[in-house]
């Protein structure tokens, strides 16, 4: 692993590396825009891979396993806006708060990051302005360029089915900041499959200590937003991903316009 020691003279990542974030679809009619902040267990050639091993990079430690396919998935069907991010959460988390000790974790669900030990400020410094800002610079710009039209905001994760021994009996979360009106119309919907549980606000709400994303953009633009989070074992394949952006779609159409008419 070459380490990130020498940020000052060389960049965190090579001209044949890719980009800090991922534009899909940028000009889809769709009134949804999607992001996803976990999107990529990827880590820059320079850092090695953070003093971890294969199965620990392939691990929800790194990313949200799923959470991509889904979201381009949806992105296709719904004719949407998406915005990736290029890197694993492990590099720099794109939905922490920079002062969150999580940003750039020295340890992850107990597992030690050796990468991320001792860095100084200038390393920091690197993996923000490199990844870090470019990513929710590209989401403030695709909402910049639609404030003349009605936006939701929609933010793709995925959890596991169990955490710290404990099983987790819903399928899907749906979580919101500030305002619920737009979780609370995909909940009924969603909720209407007697097949599924849907979590309210579960298994993660949306706190501004901890979450970046939505409340840094939600609030910026005065748009409603929702978290969606999808147990990983229902989207382990390319079949069930496309299962469940499907039915996310067929659930967006049907309460789109009447969570536009409340915007």
């Amino acid at each position: 692993m070459e380490s990130d020691t020498d940020m000052t003279s060389l960049p965190l990542l090579g001209p044949d590396e890719p980009s800090a974030f991922e534009l899909v679809n940028p000009q889809g009619q769709s009134s949804a825009i999607l992001v996803c902040d976990h999107a990529s267990n990827r880590v820059p050639q320079r850092l090695g891979n953070l003093g971890l091993d294969t199965a620990q990079l392939a691990s929800h430690i790194a990313w949200d396993p799923g959470a991509a396919e889904v979201a381009r998935q949806l992105s296709s069907q719904l004719d949407a806006p998406l915005v990736l991010s290029g890197y694993s959460r492990l590099v720099i988390d794109c939905n922490r708060p920079l002062q969150n000790e999580e940003s750039i974790a020295a340890d992850s669900a107990g597992i030690p990051v050796p990468g991320n030990r001792d860095l100084s400020r200038q390393q920091r410094e690197g993996r923000i302005n490199t990844l870090f800002w470019p990513y929710h610079d590209a989401i403030e710009r695709l909402l910049t360029n639609r404030v003349s039209r009605p936006s939701l905001l929609l933010s793709i994760h995925s959890f596991t089915p169990v955490w710290h021994g404990e099983p987790r009996p819903w399928h899907i979360g749906i979580s919101f900041w500030r305002e619920r009106r737009l979780a609370a119309l995909l909940l009924d919907v969603l909720a209407s499959d007697t097949a599924i549980s849907v979590g309210d606000n579960q298994p993660y709400p949306i706190e501004d200590d901890i979450d970046y994303t939505i409340p840094a953009h939600s609030d910026a633009h005065g748009i409603p937003s929702v978290m969606i989070e999808i147990r990983q074992d229902g989207i382990d394949t390319e079949a069930s991903a496309t299962a469940w952006a499907t039915r996310l779609a067929q659930a967006f159409r049907l309460i789109e316009e009447s969570a536009l008419k409340r915007v």
